[in-house]
């Protein structure tokens, strides 16, 4: 139905005058009904053909948009004329094909692999009729000064090149093997059928033979000017990614969004080269063109900035010029109880100045992105406030995102620079991180060498001269923060200067972190924000990675060191607290009664545990924050609040854990949930109404990094951020978290949120913890308790018969009735706060159970 042939006379100039050559392309234009909303014209690489684009033909004919995927001459389906056409060639073919078939705009071009740099020469050179760019897995240029892909230097070397690209189908076969997952038979048989033979695998060859490997190339110089003119398209870009591609990485996106800087991007995390085969780009790519109300080029105007800005340093420079200036500013603590390191408010201004300054004089500028793997403490605050004074973009990921997170992490930003102590300079090393290497300790020389370390901290740092540069821009990005990848892979969340700024400003008036305060800091994030609000801020002797690993002694003794007056912790920190309590010394027990505020978030924290810890700290207000890397503060409540919540009756359905009210400046509303469990409900402050909860503030992040897509969804409600959290407003406006969105059951009988019913089976004396997962299709699932028993039972599998009737007995006040009742000897919790349950992992482990499967614990 869609495929067809064209004869179209040739003016390339590697055809003699009067060639005709026979095209072939598939065309959607017989499947369109009513009026043409515009014309994507789609053009593949090397080996695929016009195939790959199947998909677009289908959504199109659907969306009213004309689709014509090309096969380009000696490939696919058209004409092999057996001339060596370069990528002038290319262009020019498609200019003549285009004309032929009296293609006019709205044109939208999509390219793949080589056919991306095919489709952007064809976009500079017909501006007048071009609407939009969409890319996937290509690449605009080549480094001199790093070698190309290891497969395209395999296929290009003379010993192998025919054989493995014509005369045999080795790189044909190499391609279709990076699908991830792996492709179809018939889909393999696809694109295997228009390459059967020697001969008609030349084009690939010839293809291959045409990468510019270096200055002396027919093609280079083509290529570096297509590489110079599109920094001047003035259309909407859309780049849709594989990030596992070995040939096109994210180095190659990277420079593509430099030359594009308007561009939205999405990376599909796990998918390869064949991203179109991967993963379904046909609704993004009709999804971006449907928001537009016109793709004529025309951009959206950027938000105004509104109210006040004082940049996040100005503490340090006020407080280390002032009266405060010797007193101290951070400090580190060693594992003896003492004060490893501390810095005064002046020798903290210093350093940053000074260290601005060694980091400028290396090449580090406004928008360079500089990851930063060093754990938090003195080192690691200089750093953050040294470059964003400079406007560097700092990259933070938790190491205890594990190998492979942390390298999807810093892979997926492209950082310029990257700042790491000797373990990650290894890893860097090891996993090919990106960007270049700066040694936050000492290294022998042999080592940096063997690390690729080309400058140490303490030179950038040991020079007299202050940065004297002028302040970057409120409204510029200054920050990557990843989220702890609980409900998925880490997202890279980012931040302008304004949004940190206003993330202060709020914690300052919702909390009291007045100038003058002194902090502990057992959770990151607060201790970087020490400074800019003129807080003394002590890191804990711990592993930040891991915050079990803070121990009473180790919280008392950071407090006893500064004179503590808050203290920041994670609930998963206090328990081991609590745990460890019998060690903490006279003196660090009247540190910790000096606490006037105490301040734990990351997970619903049990009353029990608050009362527990009104103990070990008589005088402080315990607070409990809700938030998230995407937006901290959302509310505050403290114990007495809670208490008063709890003693109140909660219109609405689900119970779930009170959170309090919003923060200042904040705004809070829900999105009823659906029968499928889809927040599809129009925004209310109306009590009871379970749904998404939605958010809107000054500190809401500005976006994802390059995940256009999560993105998009989360902003769908104009102006505000959907969390994937879902609760509901209580009468006095309190809220109400009941748990993920993705975690939400969807019964036959209805919608079922998991924090409540987990609640009630927490109450049994004989559960320590328990978490309510669905298992089955969505609609039907059935609902189903696994616990962890209280008394520490290493068993997995069905619950004990006393055990499983005592928590069906807890829900039945609810009206709930589990279809089974489990056990662990532990739930799997995010590594960030080791306290938010992997409900997903559960519902997996459970089905598996329950079918009879292996019964590995997740």
């Amino acid at each position: 139905m869609w495929s067809t042939y064209l004869d179209v006379p040739s003016t390339a100039a590697v055809d003699p005058d009067g060639t005709v050559n026979r095209w072939h392309y598939l065309d959607n234009l017989p499947s369109l009904v009513g009026e043409t909303r515009g014309t994507l014209l789609c053009v593949h690489g090397n080996p695929t053909w016009s195939y790959l684009w199947r998909t677009l033909l289908a959504a199109g004919a659907r969306q009213g948009w004309r689709v014509v995927a090309v096969d380009q001459l000696e490939m696919g389906l058209s004409e092999r004329s057996g001339r060596k056409r370069r990528l002038a060639d290319r262009i020019r073919d498609l200019e003549d094909f285009t004309g032929a078939l009296r293609l006019r705009g709205p044109l939208v071009t999509v390219g793949h692999d080589w056919g991306g740099v095919v489709s952007l020469g064809f976009a500079d050179r017909n501006r007048e009729d071009l609407a939009a760019v969409v890319l996937t897995n290509t690449a605009i240029h080549q480094d001199p000064n790093a070698p190309i892909p290891a497969p395209l230097r395999l296929a290009l070397n003379g010993a192998v090149h025919r054989l493995g690209t014509s005369t045999t189908p080795a790189f044909l076969e190499t391609t279709l093997a990076l699908a991830r997952p792996r492709l179809s038979p018939e889909v393999r048989a696809a694109y295997r059928e228009p390459y059967r033979t020697a001969s008609r695998r030349r084009g690939i060859e010839q293809f291959v033979a045409d990468i510019p490997v270096g200055p002396a190339h027919p093609s280079h110089a083509e290529l570096t000017r297509i590489a110079g003119n599109i920094r001047t398209l003035d259309v909407p870009v859309l780049m849709l990614w594989g990030p596992e591609d070995p040939i096109f990485s994210d180095t190659y996106l990277n420079d593509l969004t430099r030359r594009l800087p308007q561009a939205d991007v999405h990376r599909f995390e796990g998918a390869g080269h064949l991203v179109a085969e991967d993963r379904d780009i046909a609704a993004p790519i009709f999804d971006w063109l449907g928001d537009r109300e016109s793709i004529s080029g025309a951009k959206v105007p950027a938000c105004a900035s509104a109210g006040s800005f004082t940049p996040l340093w100005q503490q340090i420079r006020d407080r280390g010029t002032g009266d405060s200036a010797s007193t101290p500013a951070v400090a580190d603590m060693g594992t003896d109880g003492e004060v490893a390191r501390l810095l005064s408010w002046r020798e903290l201004d210093h350093r940053v100045s000074r260290l601005a300054a060694g980091l400028h004089r290396i090449g580090v500028r406004s928008g360079s992105r500089v990851s930063l793997m060093v754990p938090p403490g003195v080192e690691l605050t200089v750093l953050i406030y040294a470059c964003l004074r400079l406007g560097a973009v700092i990259v933070l990921a938790d190491a205890g995102l594990g190998a492979k997170g942390l390298s999807r992490a810093v892979r997926g930003t492209v950082p310029d620079f990257l700042v790491g102590i000797e373990r990650a300079l290894v890893a860097a090393r090891v996993f090919g991180w990106p960007g270049t290497r700066i040694s936050a300790g000492p290294v022998p020389a042999s080592r940096a060498r063997l690390l690729g370390v080309t400058h140490h901290l303490s030179d950038l740092s040991g020079g007299s001269s202050a940065y004297q540069g002028a302040d970057p821009s409120p409204d510029s990005d200054a920050a990557i923060l990843f989220t702890s990848g609980s409900t998925g892979p880490a997202k890279g969340v980012v931040y302008t200067h304004r949004q940190l700024s206003a993330m202060r400003d709020t914690l300052a008036v919702t909390l009291g972190l007045t100038p003058g305060s002194a902090l502990v800091a057992g959770f990151a994030p607060f201790a970087l924000l020490g400074p800019a609000l003129g807080a003394s801020s002590v890191t804990p002797a711990m592993d930040v990675t891991a915050p079990g690993t803070l121990t009473a002694r180790a919280l008392s003794d950071a407090a006893a060191a500064i004179e503590a007056t808050t203290v920041f912790a994670s609930p998963a920190a206090l328990r081991n607290v609590l745990a460890t309590a019998a060690d903490i010394t006279p003196r660090g027990g009247q540190a910790l009664r000096r606490i006037k505020i105490l301040l734990s978030a990351g997970a619903p924290i049990p009353s029990s545990l608050l009362e527990e810890l009104q103990a070990l700290v008589p005088s402080a207000s315990l607070h409990t924050p809700y938030g998230m890397t995407e937006v901290l503060p959302v509310t505050d409540i403290d114990r007495e609040g809670i208490r008063k919540a709890a003693a109140l009756p909660v219109p609405g359905t689900g119970n779930g854990v009170c959170v309090g009210s919003a923060v200042p400046a904040a705004e809070i509303c829900i999105s009823a949930l659906d029968s499928s469990g889809a927040a599809s409900g129009t925004p209310t402050t109306k009590p009871g109404v379970t749904g998404e909860i939605l958010v809107r503030a000054p500190h809401v992040k500005d976006r994802y990094f390059r995940l256009w897509l999560t993105e998009r969804e989360s902003s769908r409600t104009a102006g505000w951020h959907r969390t994937g959290d879902v609760g509901h407003l209580d009468r006095d406006g309190r809220l109400w978290v009941e748990g993920r969105l993705a975690h939400v059951i969807t019964s036959a009988s209805g919608v079922l949120t998991p924090v409540g019913p987990e609640q009630a089976i927490e109450k049994l004396d004989a559960v320590r913890q328990a978490a309510m997962v669905g298992v089955g299709p969505a609609g039907t699932q059935a609902a189903v308790a696994v616990v962890v028993p209280a008394d520490g039972g290493k068993a997995s599998g069905l619950a004990p018969t006393g055990l499983a009737d005592s928590v069906r007995q807890a829900l039945s006040t609810g009206g709930l009735s589990p279809a089974a009742v489990l056990t662990l000897p532990a739930l799997p919790t995010d590594v960030r706060h080791n306290a938010k349950i992997d409900r997903a992992a559960v519902a997996k482990w459970a089905a598996d159970v329950l079918e009879g499967r292996g019964r590995k614990a997740p």
